[in-house]
């Protein structure tokens, strides 16, 4: 069975911000965390995003999501949790099922380990998945990984999402932003295959770059 990612991303207001982080920390993570097939979870501020806060759960399947303890967490929130949901902007949530994953031999086992975050969905036609999924498996991701600080790359297929079109989201782990700017990723991104596949009119990705947070996971 693959394993699954939740990913979710914020913003409180700020003067919430402070009261948020104690609510993520102490409450909201270590309740889900507590239940069957809830593997990780990461916490993240953006270094150049909007919302400002990202949280990943790594999941041993879809089905840790219908697990009755985490179903009464999600229908009956504790009134911290309400009154936090209800006073943040920019809520997203994505329920991806893994597709494939990248790791360099020198990095890290757990994605959590990673300092930063590099989030990426795409909107891909059914009729082009196939396409994109073997670029993106056979030539990006070993291109990218040339790089020693692109420690990983996890790619899911979104299964539920608010909001957008998102079909698919990759989610880069990195040691330093240095690789972003790195002659690796320039490399990957002036093949003649993506220039293809960047041609067509659905392929217009939306990144979000994070940094992460104390603890991991």
């Amino acid at each position: 069975m693959p394993e699954a990612i939740l990913f979710s991303q914020m913003t409180p207001p700020p003067d919430l911000e402070a009261e948020f982080g104690d609510w993520y920390d102490h409450e909201h993570v270590p309740a889900r965390l507590a239940i069957p097939g809830f593997l990780g979870a990461r916490r993240y501020v953006a270094v150049q995003a909007d919302p400002r806060y990202a949280v990943t759960y790594s999941l041993a399947g879809l089905g840790a999501l219908h697990h009755p303890a985490y179903v009464r967490l999600k229908d009956a929130p504790s009134p911290r949790t309400a009154r936090m949901l209800a006073a943040v902007r920019g809520f997203t949530r994505y329920v991806g099922e893994e597709l494939a994953r990248h790791r360099r031999p020198d990095a890290p086992a757990g994605p959590e380990a990673a300092p930063y975050l590099y989030a990426v969905m795409f909107a891909v036609p059914p009729a082009r998945a196939a396409e994109f999924d073997r670029w993106y498996d056979d030539e990006h991701c070993p291109m990218l990984l040339a790089n020693p600080h692109w420690w990983q790359v996890r790619r899911y297929a979104i299964r539920e999402g608010t909001p957008g079109p998102w079909t698919h989201l990759a989610l880069h782990y990195l040691a330093d932003l240095a690789a972003l700017d790195g002659p690796e990723r320039a490399r990957a991104r002036a093949t003649p295959w993506r220039a293809r596949l960047a041609a067509e009119p659905w392929f217009a990705p939306q990144g979000a770059i994070y940094r992460g947070l104390p603890p991991a996971w």
